[in-house]
């Protein structure tokens, strides 16, 4: 395992067999968002995307929370204070922070996967939803949070959601703020797998393995189409597939597997 300096203690990594594995790191305020952890975070997505020895990306929390989103303590402290930037700035700044940030976990073409040691809350919530996977301890939970908290949202947790759950019952979770339970998230789809907390970090593990041993071209043009899915209109979508299905075909991993399913016998994937 090789721990990686990201300039700060609010964000830990480390590179282990193609899995980056980034925590947020202030268990003492449940690991919310301050600048350093953020600046941080969208420079090591932004590393990684580029990183050929990553494979996966793995999103987690130190101790028993995931994020809690925003620090409020430090937005009163700014608030009491009052602020010396305009909104105009602040504003674009905010643009740029969720673009490096929750949009690149979303749109970078790698596996990315959150793993929920304990509540994710507002902006947290957005950054585990961009994930395109999540993994959560039988004891955590999740909540928008931001009715709470006199704010709309951020950190595309709207558009996340609303994918995921439909418009009816993001709304739901936006207004009323209630928290959802592990058990309930697998249900409604916001989870892909529940463990008990004790079996959280071995379970991930297992997962980020099994996507980091994966045809990793393959995995690039899936995640692609995926997105494009989301909103494309159909002959897109499926122009789109024809050319990452007959590209894919044309990789040594397809002719490893294929090779391999004659002679039954797991393939072993180089990523090209």
């Amino acid at each position: 395992m090789a721990a990686i300096d990201t300039g700060t203690q609010d964000l830990l990594a480390d590179l282990d067999a193609g899995v980056l594995t980034l925590t947020l790191n202030r268990p003492e305020a449940r690991n919310a968002m301050s600048g350093a952890m953020t600046a941080a975070l969208a420079d090591q997505l932004a590393k990684a995307e580029l990183d050929a020895e990553v494979k996966v990306v793995v999103l987690t929390g130190a101790g028993k929370g995931f994020c809690a989103g925003g620090d409020v303590k430090g937005m009163d402290e700014s608030n009491q204070g009052g602020g010396g930037n305009s909104i105009d700035g602040a504003i674009h700044r905010q643009r740029v922070n969720q673009r490096a940030t929750a949009g690149r976990l979303f749109k970078m073409p790698k596996p990315t996967l959150a793993a929920l040691p304990g509540p994710a809350a507002g902006a947290g919530l957005s950054l585990a939803l961009a994930c395109d996977m999540r993994i959560m301890a039988s004891s955590a939970i999740l909540t928008t949070a931001f009715a709470r908290v006199g704010f709309s949202g951020d950190y595309g947790g709207t558009y996340f959601l609303t994918q995921l759950v439909g418009s009816a019952k993001a709304r739901e979770l936006y207004y009323l703020s209630e928290r959802v339970s592990a058990e309930e998230a697998l249900r409604l789809g916001l989870a892909n797998w529940v463990a008990a907390p004790e079996d959280l970090a071995a379970k991930t593990r297992e997962i980020a393995l099994r996507l980091a041993n994966g045809p990793t071209v393959a995995y690039r043009y899936m995640k692609e189409n995926l997105n494009r899915a989301m909103s494309g209109e159909v002959d897109d979508c499926l122009d789109l597939e024809a050319t990452h299905h007959v590209h894919c075909g044309q990789t040594t991993d397809h002719k490893e597997a294929a090779r391999a399913f004659v002679d039954k016998r797991e393939p072993v994937f180089i990523g090209r």
